[in-house]
Parts: C-alpha cells; structure tokens; sequence
C-alpha cells in the first residue's frame, strides 16, 4: 500500500515537473519581433500596426511591436544594425542601402531582405496657396520642409528638383520636418510648401487642407520624364481630384513603392509565417489605411528592389508568384 502510494506521489510530482517544463518551453518560444515604420500620422505606422494586430490574432508564438521612427533611410540602417527586425521603407531607399550608395549610407545594408511590396508612395508637394506656387520652379525662395533629414522624403525631393534644375541652396530656408510638424508650419504660415513621400490621403496632408487654402504643386512634362529615366524606380503617379480638399483636378506626379522588408537573419519558417498571415488577412490591412487595398498577391512583388527573405521567397513559390 505503501509502495503504491509513494508510486502515484512519483508519478504526480512528475507530472507536475513536465507541465511547469511544458509552459516554461511555451513561454521560452515566444519570439518577439520590432518593425520599424514612420511618422504616426502617415501611413506606414497604421499598416504596421496592422501587421502586428495580425500576428496576435493569428501567430501566438509570434509578437510584432511597433516602433515609430524617422523613415526609409533611418528604417535601413535598423536593419543594418539589429535593432529592427522588419521595416517600411521606400524601394529606391532600399536599393541604395543594399549597394551602399553614399552619401545615404557609409556601408551596404548586405542583410536587408524583401517580404512583400505594399503600395504606391506618392511624391506630393503641399503649398499654401497664398504662396503662388504653381509649379517646382516656383519653389525658389521659398521656405520649403523637405522631410526629416535621412528620410527618404528628403531623398526624393533632391531628386526631383534635380530634375528642375534645382537644388536646396535656392530655398529661402530649409526645414527638415515630420509631416506633424510640417502640417503644423504649414497652417501657420512658418513655411510655404512641404514635399511628401506618402500615399495620397495621409493624415498630415489631411489635417492641412482642411485648415488653410493648399495647392498640390505638379512634377510633370519632360522634367518628370528625366526623373524617371535618371531613377528608373520612380513611376508615373496622379492624385486625384478630391483627394484633399481644395484639390478640383488630377494632379500628375511621380511615385515610388512602399515595400516591408526583414533582416536576413531572421528564421525561415517566421518569415514564411509572418508573410503566409498577411496574405490571409488582407482585409485587416485593408481597414488600416485607405492604401492597403493596393496589397494583392498580385501586386506583392511589384517594384521590389532587393532579394527576397527565403521564407516569403517559399510562400511566393507556393502561390505561383515569381520575381
């Protein structure tokens, strides 16, 4: 009688020892991942969180935290350094990151890996109206916001005033703003016009013409036509009428791709998960952001201008989807 009794007492405390080294184990593999997006009110915070809200719905091994940060430049060399282990950024900055191309970074980003295309980033330049500017010419001897420094904004108003001609030198003053802090000048009247590289209708460009009479300045003809042979990652782009109030007909501009990339080093199998629960649900990508609705299986690998992560390269493969 002894015996057994001492058996069963074996026998629980065995059990218990596995059940506390079972939720240990559970506990252990939790893995957790940063994704580093943008401005909070432009458009990569909101479809990073969604990103996140996705992973918790549907990957319970996997938490995604979002992290706020200055943008494409800054978001590559996260990358680069460990400190995010998936990002937004624009394609023509991740191209430049993975070759090195100075004076943007010192070094390659040789870790930086795609997962999936997002959407259209458009280069929009918002100007008070009082302030007469009807085409980029006119920006001389303006004060103009040209996005934080080392964004990618900043990167692509360089561009497209290269294009004209122009450089910052012939500014009345430069502002190295966030589109927050750019809307906010903007209404005040501390600046008079703000380049953008963002989906038509974020927050900030929202915010600003409701508040003070804005014109959307043009990048066309044979200047946006030297732009893209010069950068062929910039693409023919409108914003439409009605995107912002105030704004009575189309717009043409340029545009770029927002695309998510990870860090080469993360497992296979995450990045295959992580990429399988976006596609699966899209329409939470979709209530995020007017732009998620750009995201297809279709249009997942459009514009991307780095190599795929292996295990979104695996979850392609399985879809019939090909670089």
């Amino acid at each position: 009688m002894k015996k057994k009794l001492l058996v069963g007492l074996l026998v629980l405390a065995i059990a218990g020892f596995m059940c506390t080294f079972s939720s240990t184990t559970v506990f252990a593999a939790k893995k957790f991942v940063s994704i580093a997006s943008g401005w909070v009110v432009g458009v990569y915070y909101p479809l990073a969180g969604a990103i996140s809200n996705i992973a918790h719905k549907n990957l319970p091994d996997i938490k995604i935290t979002v992290e706020s940060s200055g943008a494409s430049v800054a978001n590559a060399k996260l990358i680069a350094s460990g400190d995010a282990d998936m990002a937004i950024l624009q394609n023509d900055i991740a191209f430049y990151a993975l070759q090195g191309v100075k004076p943007m970074f010192d070094k390659p980003v040789a870790n930086i890996r795609g997962i999936t295309s997002l959407y259209q980033e458009h280069c929009q330049i918002q100007a008070r109206k009082d302030a007469k500017i009807n085409s980029v010419k006119d920006l001389k001897g303006k004060r103009v916001c040209v996005g934080p420094l080392g964004s990618g904004t900043e990167q692509n108003a360089m561009q497209i005033l290269e294009a004209y001609g122009m450089k910052f030198d012939d500014f009345a003053k430069v502002e190295r703003l966030t589109a927050t802090e750019s809307s906010d000048y903007l209404k005040d009247g501390r600046i008079d016009a703000a380049f953008y590289s963002v989906g038509v209708g974020a927050a900030g460009l929202l915010d600003t013409a409701t508040t003070v009479d804005c014109v959307i300045v043009p990048v066309d003809g044979s200047q946006r036509d030297a732009l893209m042979k010069k950068y062929p990652f910039f693409t023919k782009a409108v914003v439409p009428k009605g995107a912002y109030k105030g704004i009575e007909q189309d717009v043409p501009t340029v545009a770029v791709m927002a695309i998510l990339v990870a860090r080469a080093e993360m497992e296979e199998a995450m990045a295959y998960q992580i990429t399988k629960a976006i596609f699966d649900n899209l329409k939470d990508i979709e209530r995020a952001h007017a732009k998620g609705k750009e995201l297809t299986l279709e249009s997942a690998l459009t514009g991307m201008s780095v190599p795929l992560h292996p295990g979104a390269e695996k979850f392609f493969k399985e879809k019939g989807i090909k670089k």
